[in-house]
Parts: structure tokens; sequence; C-alpha cells
């Protein structure tokens, strides 16, 4: 009976450096051993991390501040000064870490840069210290010293350069000088937040409203810096089909309010905004006009003096932004009187005035800009105590 040689087992395909596909006779990958994913584990907690912040803060205050000479209109200011960081901003900055670290763009140790006048890099940079990150805040000179400050004190640096133009290019490079990642506010503002819903600014604002006497306010009222919160609130509105219009308010020195009745999107301004966080010298890639039911643009003036009145009569101090959105609000406002229309108005106070006690609350800083803003102050009082709205103070365009 012959002998049988040594038996060899046949290979097992788990071994070989390449398999066969049984479907076309193409070599396949090799099977290897899966490693861990460390970045996986920093990702989990990361987004954990923001998320819990999200659950603690997103829903603040929606304040009805009684005006006695309004009569039929309700004012609703939703008053996201109360987010940890102390401005709107807070809820885009969180925005901005989601979308970096979902899109594979911001991991462990990256190094983060942002081109703001201020509000957005103070967000940012608390979110970067709760997240480990290094923070660079690329802004104009001219920024608000409590606005540096609380930059450095949550760990983050400011490079400053001379003109607000600079800003983009500056920080792309130095993201790419240290290898890090260019947040980018102004283009990503109106993709980084989820206008269908999931909690964002428009769902709380109408979720707040929904037992008031007018629950789908006539109007809201919005003043653009990145555009993103704008168009935040205009798709929400058309998506859940409410009969609301959004107006959008610009500034003095902006090129929003010139692109939107233009049509010219390319359209540049050639001074820098004095109101700090809106107002932009280019159109923002995050501007959708097409949401935008009407626009007006006010003088700084009237934006300063609708801060100073408002704060007066809530007895805490408001920045500058949230004086455009309420002189923007009182002039829909006026409006409505007019038509003899009723119903709910709102818009919000974008952040403390604790920030800006150099500039909007010093008279000299006034005096030496060369901002009288005593007209628009009595007119503003006037209307909100008789509805008499008058016009010899007036709006640069509406």
């Amino acid at each position: 009976m012959p002998t049988l040689g040594p038996i060899h087992p046949e290979p097992s395909p788990y071994r070989t450096l390449a398999m066969t596909s049984p479907n076309t006779g193409l070599p396949c990958p090799p099977l290897t051993g899966l490693q861990a994913c460390s970045d996986h584990t920093w990702v989990k907690r990361a987004i954990g991390i923001l998320q819990g912040d999200g659950r603690r803060s997103a829903d603040t205050h929606l304040i009805n501040p009684v005006f006695r000479g309004l009569k039929g209109i309700s004012i609703y200011l939703k008053d996201e000064s109360t987010h940890p960081t102390g401005s709107l901003k807070h809820r885009l900055a969180r925005s901005l870490f989601l979308y970096g670290i979902c899109n594979g763009r911001i991991k462990q140790g990256t190094t983060l840069v942002e081109a703001s006048s201020g509000s957005t890099a103070v967000s940012e940079s608390y979110f970067a210290h709760l997240l480990d990150l290094p923070f660079i805040a690329v802004m104009p000179r001219t920024t608000s010293g409590q606005k540096i400050e609380a930059i450095r004190r949550f760990g983050g640096k400011c490079h400053f350069v001379d003109s607000p133009r600079e800003v983009y290019e500056v920080a792309a490079r130095i993201a790419a000088e240290t290898g890090g990642y260019y947040l980018d506010q102004f283009t990503f503002a109106e993709r980084a937040t989820d206008w269908r819903g999931n909690n964002n600014i428009a769902e709380s604002i109408f979720d707040q409203m929904r037992g008031e006497e007018h629950p789908v306010p006539r109007w809201v009222v919005m003043s653009a810096g990145t555009g993103g919160t704008s168009a935040t609130i205009g798709r929400f509105i058309r998506y859940r089909d409410f009969d609301t219009r959004l107006c959008v308010v610009d500034v003095e020195h902006s090129a929003f309010y010139d692109a939107y009745t233009s049509g010219d999107l390319a359209t540049t301004c050639a001074h820098p905004s004095r109101i700090e966080g809106i107002g932009r010298p280019r159109v923002e890639p995050s501007f959708i006009p097409g949401v935008i039911d009407h626009m007006i643009k006010v003088p700084d003036a009237a934006s300063i003096a609708a801060m100073h009145v408002l704060s007066d009569r809530l007895f805490r101090r408001v920045g500058g932004s949230s004086g455009t959105n309420f002189f923007g609000l009182c002039w829909i406002a006026a409006n409505m009187i007019a038509a003899g229309e009723q119903g709910s108005l709102v818009s919000l106070i974008c952040d403390s005035g604790d920030r800006y006690t150099s500039t909007y609350y010093d008279p000299n800083w006034l005096k030496q800009n060369d901002i009288d803003i005593a007209p628009y102050v009595e007119m503003i009082e006037t209307f909100l105590d008789t509805g008499e709205f008058r016009a010899d103070a007036p709006l640069l365009h509406n």
C-alpha cells in the first residue's frame, strides 16, 4: 500500500497577501488586523461635550417688554446674551465645531483659526478651551478690549490686522502655516446650522411663541454679520410654511443692503463697519438674499441711539447690533401702526453692552467719531411712548 506523503494543509485565504474575488478574478486587498482608532474616541468625547453645552444653553429667554405707545403690537426679544459666552455667536461657534469635527477636519490637537470682529472668536475660544485645542483669532485692531480679554481668558491667541478686509486671507494663511483648520464663519455659518430645526434659534423662537396672544410673528427682524442667522430664520419660516416675514437690517458701512437691492453679490464697501459683529466690506457666502422679504439700512447713530434707549427700558446694557435690531423692529412696528395692523414682532438681543463701555457707551468716543445720537433717542422714545414715528431723523434706505 503506497505511503502518504506529508500532509500540507491548504493555505488559509486569510493568511495570503492577496485574495481573489470569486466574481471578477481580480485580487482583493488582504485582511489585516484592525487597529483601534484613538481619533474615534476623541471625536466621541468632543461631540458629547458640545451636545452637552447645547442641552444646557440653547433655549435662551424670550423677553416681552411692554411699550405703552404700541397699541396692538407685541414686542419679543430673544436674549442671546445669556449664553455662557454672552452672545448669539455661542450658537454659531458650537455649530462650526460640530461641522468641522463631523466632516473630519477637526481632530485631537488641531490648531483652529478664525477671522472675527470679536464675539464669534470669544465663543470659539471657549469651545477650543473645552476641547483642549489651540485657537488663534484674526481680528481688526479696533476690536473692543473686552472681547480681546475674553478670548485670551479662555486661552486663545489674537492676531491683529489693520483692515477688516485682511482677516480672510490672513486667517487662511495662518491655518495653512500651522497645519490647522480655518473655521471660516463667513462661509460655513449657513451650512453648519441645521435650518430645518434641531433646536436652532428659529425653532426656539417659534416654540416659545406658541402660547402667546399672537403666536406666529408678523415679522422677525435680524441684522446681518455672516448672514447665517438670517438665512436660518428665513429658511425655517419657509420650511414650516409660517405667515411670517423676515426683515434684515443693515448698517451704515456694509455691502449687504446694496447687494440685496441691486442683485450684485460682488458689491463691496470701502469703509469698515462701526457696529461690531454686523455689517461687512463684502457680501459673505452665508448671506442668502432669496429668503429675505425686506431690507432697510440705518445710520450708525440710529443703531447706537436704539441701543441706549433699549438699555434704559430693560435696566441693563445691550450691544450695538441689538440696537440695530431694535431700531429696525421699531420701524416695522411704525409701518404696522400706520396700516392699522396688529400682531407680534420678534428680534434679538445679540450680546451684552458690557463689552462696549469704552466705545458706544462713552460720550467721548461718540464725539470723536462724530456720532450724534440725540435726535434718534428722542424719536425712538417718542415712538415707544406715543406710537408716533417722526421721520425728521430718517433712515439711509428703506
